[in-house]
């Protein structure tokens, strides 16, 4: 039986993070978006996406992929699950909880989207983006309507639930699902060394690092990741489909 996929966009995002990647996936793909910005906690935007998969029978398999802060709130939904998650996709994402310095930032960050939002998200693109992603001008408009449709009050939400949230990286070891992790080697926001990390505390994880990309792959380059996550959805069918070795 064919997986379900469900996406969970990240920080400063809509559904609409996942616009080019949807257009570079099978059709046939039963794809589910979550909503995460308008929940105040990681919890409701985990019980959210839960929610989106209600009407899946038990027996077919799902794979969740969570890209930046989808990731985080992809854990929180396998810590707390109704049913058995088959596949993980993790995109440009982390297991690590926020450093003293790193909720030092988010303060000075809550702090600059109050002050003024769109020099904020200015800001933000130049480290999200690579240089040819910035000399996209397509792409750089698409990239800021997406975080300026969020606003600052529900950025802020969305940072505060972020630095509430805890390291995963004890618990991974124990995860029993087929996974990929997908990073950018040259992303500056969630580092390619944490991609490695968490590839490496799973079983039987797939890493893939794209060279020269940052942290917006769903949309910098939504073709290479479509190719990894119909990667996991086949990895997926075929190990639920096959009966266990007697």
């Amino acid at each position: 039986m064919k997986p379900v996929l469900l996406l969970i966009p990240g920080l400063l995002n809509t559904p609409a993070v996942f616009d080019r990647l949807r257009a570079q996936l099978d059709p046939a793909i039963d794809l589910r978006i979550a909503t995460v910005h308008t929940q105040a906690s990681l919890g409701a935007m985990a019980a959210d996406a839960w929610a989106q998969l209600a009407d899946v029978p038990a027996r077919q398999p799902v794979v969740i992929g969570g890209f930046s802060m989808g990731g985080y709130v992809a854990w929180h939904m396998l810590a707390d699950a109704p049913r058995p998650v088959q596949g993980l996709a993790l995109i440009n994402t982390s297991a690590r909880a926020d450093t003293p310095e790193g909720l030092a930032n988010r303060e000075k960050a809550i702090a600059a989207m109050a002050s003024d939002f769109g020099k904020f998200v200015d800001g933000l693109c130049r480290f999200a983006l690579t240089p040819a992603g910035h000399a996209d001008a397509a792409l750089l408009a698409e990239v800021k309507a997406v975080m300026h449709s969020v606003g600052p009050a529900a950025a802020t939400a969305q940072t505060r639930a972020l630095m509430q949230r805890p390291d995963r990286r004890p618990w991974l070891p124990t995860l029993q699902l087929a996974c990929q992790v997908v990073g950018g080697a040259d992303d500056a926001i969630t580092l390619p060394a944490w991609s490695q990390e968490m590839a490496e505390l799973i079983p039987g994880a797939h890493l893939t690092l794209l060279p020269g990309m940052g942290h917006m792959l769903p949309l910098e380059r939504p073709a290479a990741l479509a190719e990894s996550l119909h990667a996991l959805l086949q990895r997926v069918q075929l190990e639920t489909s096959t009966p266990p070795a007697a």
